[in-house]
C-alpha cells in the first residue's frame, strides 16, 4: 500500500499535466528602430511588416524572406501615423498625415517616397489635433481616428473615431476622443473592439459587417489602477482567431492576452523596454506576433525597437487592404 507521500506526490505529478505552461520568445527585428512605431500591418501577399516612425514621417517594412528592414522618408511629411497597402496596388499606400489621409507611391525599397494625391481631410480647424491609429476593418472600409498632440489630451478630448470606405464620405462613429487607439474586429462574434488611451479601457461593440455601424459600446477590460499615477495606458490591439484581444501598453512593458466574454487576463507577455505601441500578427503561418515601442521622453534602449514575439500558441489575421 502507498505512503500517504507517495499518494501526494502522484497527485501533485498529475495536477501539473493538466496546468497550460507559456514558453514565449521575444528577439528584435534588425534596423527596426522607430522612435514612436506604431501601426503594424501584415501583409500576406508580399510576406512583409508594415509599420510607421509617426513623429519622423517615414514608413518602414521588414521583408520575413530576407531578415531586412527598409526605411522611406516620406518628402515634405512630418507625420505617418499608420500605413494601409491599397488593395489592387502593390507601390500604392494609405497613410495619415497630420489630419489628412494620403495615398503614398512607395516601391517598399526606396529611401524617399512621394505622396500622389489626397483623400480626404478631418478637423481642419482644430490644428493641435492628428491622426493616429487606423485599420480597415474586413470589408476593406477604412476606421481611423483623432487625438490633440499640442497640450493635454487628457483633458482636452477633442479627437474623434471615424469611418470612410471607398465611394462615401467620412462618418464619425464616436466623438469626445482623448487618444483614438487600437481597434480590431471578430466576425465570429460580430464584435468591434476599440481602444481610446484616455479612458484606461477596452470597448465593445455590436458590429454590423455589411453596414460598418457599431453599436451598444461595453467595458470589457479595465486597466484602471488604485492612484492615477499607477494607470496603464492601453494603445495598439490586436485579435487572433480564437477571439482572443492583445492590448499593447503604453509604460506597462506588458502586451496583455485578454478574454474579451470574461475580462480574465489569459497571459502577460513581457517586453525588455517601457513604451508598447501596437501589435499585430504575421509571418508565414500568421503565428508571430509583432511589437512596436516608443523611445519617448529620453527612454533608454533598447527603446524603439521592433520586436517578434514567438511560441504564443495563438494565430491571427492578416492585416486588411484598404479599398479604394
Amino acid at each position: 500500500m502507498q505512503s500517504k507521500l507517495a499518494q501526494l506526490v502522484i497527485f501533485i505529478y498529475l495536477v501539473t499535466l493538466c496546468i497550460p505552461t507559456m514558453s514565449y520568445k521575444v528577439e528584435p527585428l534588425p534596423d527596426s528602430y522607430a522612435g514612436l512605431g506604431e501601426g503594424p500591418h501584415w501583409d500576406v501577399a508580399r510576406q512583409s511588416l508594415y509599420f510607421v516612425d509617426l513623429e519622423a514621417g517615414c514608413l518602414l517594412r521588414y521583408d520575413y524572406k530576407q531578415n531586412k528592414t527598409y526605411r522611406t522618408q516620406i518628402e515634405g511629411e512630418t507625420f505617418a501615423t499608420f500605413v494601409l497597402p491599397v488593395e489592387g496596388n502593390d507601390q500604392e499606400f494609405a497613410v495619415g498625415c497630420g489630419r489628412r489621409v494620403v495615398i503614398v507611391n512607395w516601391d517598399g525599397v526606396s529611401p524617399v517616397a512621394k505622396v500622389v494625391r489626397t483623400l480626404f481631410e478631418v478637423q481642419s480647424d482644430f490644428k493641435e489635433n492628428r491622426l493616429n491609429d487606423a485599420k480597415a476593418d474586413p470589408k476593406g472600409r477604412l476606421f481611423f481616428g483623432t487625438m490633440r498632440y499640442v497640450g493635454d489630451e487628457f483633458t482636452h478630448r477633442h479627437g474623434e473615431l471615424y469611418r470612410w470606405e471607398a465611394g462615401g464620405n467620412v462618418t464619425v462613429v464616436k466623438s469626445d476622443v482623448g487618444i483614438s487607439n487600437g481597434l480590431a474586429w471578430d466576425e465570429k462574434a460580430n464584435k468591434f473592439y476599440y481602444i481610446d488611451t484616455t479612458d484606461y479601457e477596452v470597448k465593445s461593440y455590436d458590429y454590423d459587417f455589411n453596414t460598418g455601424v457599431a453599436s451598444n459600446p461595453k467595458v470589457i477590460y479595465n486597466l484602471r489602477k488604485d492612484s492615477p499615477k499607477t494607470h496603464i495606458l492601453p494603445d495598439g490591439m490586436t485579435i487572433d482567431t480564437e477571439g482572443n484581444l492583445y492590448v499593447a501598453t503604453f509604460n506597462g512593458s506588458t502586451i496583455y492576452k485578454v478574454n474579451p466574454n470574461t475580462g480574465e487576463c489569459l497571459l502577460e507577455i513581457k517586453l525588455p523596454t517601457k513604451q508598447i505601441t501596437s501589435v499585430a500578427f504575421g509571418g508565414p503561418n500568421l503565428d508571430i506576433l509583432y511589437v512596436t515601442t516608443a523611445s519617448k521622453f529620453d527612454q533608454p534602449a533598447p527603446a524603439g525597437t521592433t520586436y517578434k514575439v514567438t511560441g504564443l500558441n495563438a494565430k491571427g489575421y492578416p492585416g486588411v487592404n484598404l479599398k479604394l
